[in-house]
């Protein structure tokens, strides 16, 4: 394994530690201040970015307590990792209870539990870009978020 195979591997599992015990002390290391994250789930306001997108460490630290007031329990367990010199993969699975208000949905006190995919651009020692894939109806259903 290159050297630089396994530091961009290991950013990725620090930023998976990150969201998973909320130590936002480590994003400076391991993010750009030119960081981007595409993610259905970021709001249009409230964040950094437009619609769909986190910028920079500030503001993926904001997303990240935004979606752990929601869902304190948010935890991401990756079941699959590849990667090549700049690029790593991930399949994971989330799961997350509905306690707290998120993105202006009350509580429902449902759990969600799914898979996703996510894509890390990694260059010169921190993470530039995350891209997060993952069915956004299938969390709505399993919230109760949907009409039957």
């Amino acid at each position: 394994m290159s050297e630089a195979k396994s530091t961009a591997e290991q950013l990725v599992r620090t930023y998976v530690d990150v969201w998973n015990e909320r130590d936002y002390s480590k994003l400076p290391d391991i993010v750009s201040e030119s960081f981007v994250m595409h993610d259905r789930a970021a709001p249009e306001e409230g964040v950094p970015g437009s619609a769909g997108e986190i910028h920079g460490p500030e503001g993926l630290e904001q997303f990240v307590r935004e979606v752990t007031t929601g869902f304190p329990d948010f935890e991401v367990t990756i079941l699959d990792l590849v990667s090549t010199d700049g690029l790593v993969m991930y399949e994971g699975e989330i799961s997350m209870t509905h306690e707290g208000e998120f993105d202006g949905i009350p509580p429902t006190g449902r759990t969600a539990q799914f898979r996703e995919m996510s894509k890390f651009r990694v260059a010169d020692g921190a993470i530039r870009e995350h891209r997060a894939y993952f069915d956004q109806q299938e969390i709505y259903e399993q919230l109760g978020l949907t009409e039957d």
